[in-house]
C-alpha cells in the first residue's frame, strides 16, 4: 500500500514539473547564445543576478536587476519593448519571467545556460 502512495506522488510531481514546463514555453522564449545576441541590442537586457555576482562579470549593456529586488523595482521594466533575461545559469531568469508574466508583461526571453555560458563582451566594475 505505501509503494501505491510513493508511486502517486512521483507521478504527481513529474506532471507538475512537466506541465510547468511547458506553461513557460508558452509565455518565455528560451534562446541560444546567438539569437541572444541577435536581439538583445534592441531589448531591454536585465541580468537578474545580485550586486556582487554582476559587479564580478556582465554582459556589455545589461542592468541590474536582482530577482530579489524585481518587486520594488518593476517600475523600471518596460512593458512596450522585449525583455532579455539573464543570470547565472538560467534558473532565475525564468523565476523573473514567470513573476513578469504574472505582472502583464509579455516578449520574455531568457539565454540558454545562463552567463556561464557567455561567451561574449562582458564587463567587469570596479
Amino acid at each position: 500500500m505505501d509503494w501505491i502512495i510513493l508511486l502517486v506522488l512521483v507521478v504527481a510531481l513529474i506532471t507538475y514539473f512537466v506541465g510547468t514546463a511547458l506553461y513557460r514555453k508558452t509565455y518565455l522564449q528560451t534562446l541560444t547564445e546567438e539569437d541572444f545576441r541577435a536581439g538583445y541590442r534592441k531589448a531591454q537586457l536585465i541580468d537578474v543576478r545580485e550586486p556582487d555576482e554582476f559587479k564580478n562579470g556582465h554582459i556589455l549593456g545589461a542592468r541590474n536587476i536582482p530577482l530579489t529586488q524585481m518587486r520594488q523595482r518593476l517600475g523600471e521594466i518596460r512593458n512596450d519593448q522585449p525583455i532579455y533575461l539573464y543570470c547565472e545559469s538560467g534558473m532565475r531568469s525564468a523565476r523573473a519571467a514567470q513573476f513578469l508574466k504574472k505582472k502583464k508583461y509579455s516578449q520574455l526571453y531568457h539565454l540558454k545556460g545562463g552567463f556561464k555560458k557567455w561567451t561574449g563582451k562582458v564587463k567587469k566594475s570596479k
